[in-house]
């Protein structure tokens, strides 16, 4: 059985670990963060959930890092979160400052762990995993296109009035405002959502799925945690069973799409070595074109970071 260490014990992180637990296919997850008492109060409330919800994963907190040796993946959310008024592109510089250490330390004690970065901003957190961890491209993988996808199927699900179970959808790009929804690979049960819905009300999803994270961040004053805590959760299971899930994910493109050196939110096929292979898309001039730009976008904040 396996151990996964969750790096924060906000909103985030202890929804991540609530989420698995149930699962039941962990045999420990250690809830990480510099306020010790509060990652062990989360995970001990959550191992006292387990009698009644059915599940045998033991939960523990900690502030010592020397308590996540021989994690199998970490999952990192750490990290300042959204204010109303803010962009994720503002969080970089003490976001960056907290990944860097976060990640030095998990490696210093888990040197073969597979990380699952959800700090924002996502694609340049990511980035900054990988540089700080020394890991290869395919263990060092940021979570934003599942959420993405969730948000926008969630929207066409209501609009639609059909379960969101028969909603399948491919989302690219970066994490944000930039990010690509590719409506001609959107489908109801196998058929075209073009078919089911008209083009005008099919941009609104679109657009309003772009500033799905600000939506909320407005109505809360924070940032989201249940889908984003969830999806998490979804990598770590498709990872650990070797599912080869087919899942939207932050990966660093090495001539994929005609790209090198950027990390953006492409399919992929997640299972037990991390991302098992990199799924290219037929895309047209126009779906390509937004990729670039949203590549552009990601690369301009990673010059932020490399400048730091």
């Amino acid at each position: 059985m396996s151990k996964v260490t969750v790096i924060g014990a906000g909103n985030v992180g202890a929804t991540v670990a609530n989420t698995l637990a149930h699962k039941d296919l962990v045999k420990e997850i250690v809830v990480l963060d510099i306020m010790g008492d509060f990652a062990r109060g989360k995970a001990l409330d959550t191992w006292q959930q387990a009698p009644i919800d059915n599940y045998s994963t033991y939960l523990y907190g900690t502030d010592d890092y020397k308590d996540t040796a021989g994690s199998d993946i970490v999952v990192i959310t750490a990290g300042v979160p959204r204010k109303p008024g803010m962009s994720r592109d503002d969080l970089i510089t003490t976001n960056a400052n907290i990944v860097n250490t976060v990640t030095k330390s998990v490696m210093a004690h888990s040197p073969n762990a597979i990380l699952i970065v959800v700090s924002n901003p996502l694609d340049v957190m990511t980035y900054a995993a990988y540089k700080a961890s020394g890991l290869p491209a395919s263990k060092v993988i940021g979570m934003a296109g599942i959420l993405d996808t969730a948000r926008y199927r969630a929207f066409l699900a209501h609009e639609l009035q059909v379960s969101p179970k028969d909603i399948q959808a491919v989302l690219m790009g970066g994490h944000g405002d930039t990010m690509v929804p590719l409506p001609r690979y959107t489908t109801v049960a196998g058929i075209p959502v073009t078919e089911l819905i008209s083009e005008e009300k099919l941009t609104a999803i679109v657009d309003r799925t772009k500033t799905g994270g600000g939506e909320l961040v407005k109505l809360m004053g924070t940032s989201a945690w249940y889908a984003p805590g969830a999806a998490s959760a979804q990598m770590v299971e498709a990872i650990l069973r070797d599912e080869n899930r087919v899942f939207p994910c932050c990966i660093k493109l090495e001539g994929q799409y005609g790209m090198k050196d950027v990390f953006l939110g492409v399919p992929v096929k997640l299972g037990k070595n991390g991302v098992e292979q990199v799924i290219e898309l037929q895309l047209n001039e126009a779906e390509m074109q937004l990729l670039r730009d949203s590549a552009d976008s990601v690369r301009s904040v990673m010059a932020v970071y490399d400048n730091m």
